[in-house]
């Protein structure tokens, strides 16, 4: 029998990178989910099955630390790996991310290769 797809949510308040993302993810074999702001993200990540959450930090009404936050408070050890993105400098952000249950932060710009292979790491780590 054949690996299921691994199962990520994007969640990322500009239309442009969220559909860009959704594309080039769902080509890479994951089965995308995407959510364009911060309560959706959380509805999304509470209710389905995933294997990754991909947030952007600043989106409309809860903000991706918020989020990351309520989802491993609320799923404990059942909560998906969870990956910042932001524009902020990282070195300040990354104490910040790994407080609220992010597991990676990834600096925004990025290349999609460096994204690749930054997913692709966090997937294969021990849960």
């Amino acid at each position: 029998m054949a690996d299921t797809k691994k199962r990520i949510l994007v969640a990322d308040d500009d239309p442009d990178l969220l559909d860009l993302l959704m594309m080039d993810l769902a080509y890479q074999g994951y089965e995308v989910l995407s959510a364009a702001n911060g309560k959706d993200a959380l509805q999304t990540a509470l209710k389905e099955q995933l294997d990754l959450v991909l947030l952007d930090v600043m989106m409309p009404y809860i903000d991706g630390y918020h989020v990351a936050y309520e989802l491993t408070n609320k799923l404990g050890a059942k909560a998906p790996r969870i990956m910042i993105m932001t524009s902020r400098d990282t070195v300040k952000e990354k104490g910040i991310a790994l407080m609220s249950g992010a597991t990676e932060v990834l600096q925004k710009p990025f290349e999609m290769a460096k994204l690749h292979e930054r997913i692709a790491a966090v997937l294969a780590k021990p849960a």
